[in-house]
């Protein structure tokens, strides 16, 4: 059946029409179940199965075939629960996921269970910034993710450094609220294991609750997290970690860390009065240089019986005046524990902090699901950001155990319009479902050769 009007026996611009016709026999995702096969190779179906409550009205799906329809809405791109409408018309990848996607209701209804009131029924009457407690089902989203991790991390990696941040959603809906920058929405903590590129916690809050308010719990709950096998722990934060039970525990567990120092005013007096011969240059950017210099500062809170903290100093000099600037320098302070490398090293270690928690907010927010929030009950979204953070986790297993090196630093986008939306007509051939598809052998060779890995893990995990 042909659609739309014609205009002189022409449907558009181009000399082609576009018809009704069966759905059911081709896709143009035939790459999208490598995330689906991933989630069950690391064996979060049965994960999901064990320890997702059961919802009050089934409506046909299980709670895992619920999680496995977000993971999967999310990277293809879908960033509302309404997208999955879209993935239902394609017929064929429906086939080729042995059945049909839930709907948005069921979603949302899922989603909606994650929300229980009774967690902010000890909220103090006059505490305006508070940080509920988890209900039971964002805590059994925690349980399969970290298990997901487990699973999923190279068990060579005996080093886990854990970059920590807060970012900023904004959202309109009505219960949210103000952030410090004046954007109502949502401020949730992320903890990134820098060296595997996954998630190993998050923390859900509303926007009024700044990162500086209480983050060792959420630090905590990132170490422990890591996988036994995991044998050095090192934590990377902003000025928000610059928190004083935070430190005394990083310092207390022996955890390597650098934090950056809020520039308080005596602080600040302690940088300008570094002599000019203990600057060292740690490099040239043209427009500026940086030096950086060893401070002797204590924090009037830290005790005196504990072994004092390495501060560092950083100054930025500007070389040539710009419109609206001056010439005078800017300073900041990072504080650590590790002595065993100089200052330029240290200063440079603890930068690399933004090549990675950074580019996790931006992935998660820009080009999966996490930048829009689907209700406006806390406990959802808690649980929409938590799944956006596992569909984070799960492509990076498929980009690092199943997929050529090329794959290893892609982003979502890339993978969809390379590997994801492949072109495909389905057949049946003695009872055997088969995609035929026209993409050039190369590229399909590693679709075939990561779906036999990623078997490969689900056989080796089932034996063992």
């Amino acid at each position: 059946m042909s659609l739309g009007p014609r205009s002189h026996g022409r449907q558009g611009i181009l000399p082609f029409v576009i018809e009704l016709g069966e759905r059911d026999d081709v896709t143009a995702r035939a790459g999208l179940p490598l995330v689906v096969e991933t989630m069950r190779a690391l064996g979060v179906d049965d994960l999901a199965q064990a320890e997702l409550p059961e919802p009050k009205r089934r409506r046909g799906f299980t709670p895992a075939q619920k999680l496995e329809a977000l993971v999967t809405l999310l990277a293809a791109g879908g960033d509302r629960v309404e997208d999955i409408r879209v993935l239902s018309e394609d017929q064929g990848l429906e086939r080729l996921l042995g059945g049909p996607l839930p709907s948005p209701d069921a979603l949302l209804d899922f989603l909606g269970q994650f929300h229980d009131p009774a967690c902010w029924a000890h909220r103090p009457p006059d505490k305006q910034a508070y940080v509920p407690p988890e209900s039971l089902g964002l805590r059994a989203l925690e349980t399969i993710n970290r298990d997901l991790v487990a699973r999923g991390a190279a068990r060579t990696t005996t080093r886990a450094t854990i970059d920590h941040d807060g970012t900023i959603i904004e959202s309109h809906k009505r219960d949210a609220k103000l952030a410090y920058e004046g954007t109502r929405g949502y401020q949730p903590l992320v903890a990134v294991w820098a060296e595997e590129q996954l998630i190993v916690a998050d923390e859900f809050r509303d926007g009024n609750v700044a990162g500086g308010e209480d983050p060792l719990s959420s630090a905590q709950r990132a170490m422990e997290n890591l996988p036994p096998w995991v044998r050095e722990r090192y934590f990377r934060g902003d000025s928000a970690s610059y928190y004083a039970p935070l430190l005394k525990h990083l310092v207390g567990e022996g955890i390597g860390f650098t934090i950056s120092a809020d520039l308080t005013k005596e602080l600040r007096a302690c940088c300008l009065a570094v002599p000019h011969e203990r600057w060292v240059e740690l490099e040239n950017r043209g427009s500026e240089q940086v030096d950086v210099a060893e401070l002797e500062f204590t924090p009037g809170d830290w005790p005196k019986h504990a072994l004092p903290l390495r501060y560092v100093a950083v100054r930025f000099t500007p070389l040539q005046a710009e419109l609206f600037d001056t010439m005078t320098p800017k300073h900041l302070a990072i504080v650590s524990n590790r002595a065993e490398a100089d200052a330029g090293a240290l200063v440079r270690w603890h930068w690399e902090k933004a090549g990675t928690i950074e580019h996790v907010h931006r992935v998660m927010k820009d080009e999966l699901g996490a930048g829009v929030m689907p209700s406006g009950r806390f406990g959802a979204n808690a649980a929409w950001f938590r799944i956006n953070a596992l569909t984070f986790n799960v492509l990076t297993v498929l980009k690092r155990r199943a997929l050529p090196e090329r794959w290893r630093d892609a982003r979502p986008k890339r993978l969809r319009f390379e590997l994801f939306t492949l072109p495909g007509k389905l057949t049946v051939h003695q009872s055997r479902l088969s995609v035929r598809t026209s993409a050039r052998e190369e590229r399909l060779r590693e679709v075939v050769d990561a779906r036999g890995r990623l078997l490969a893990m689900l056989q080796a995990r089932r034996a063992g």
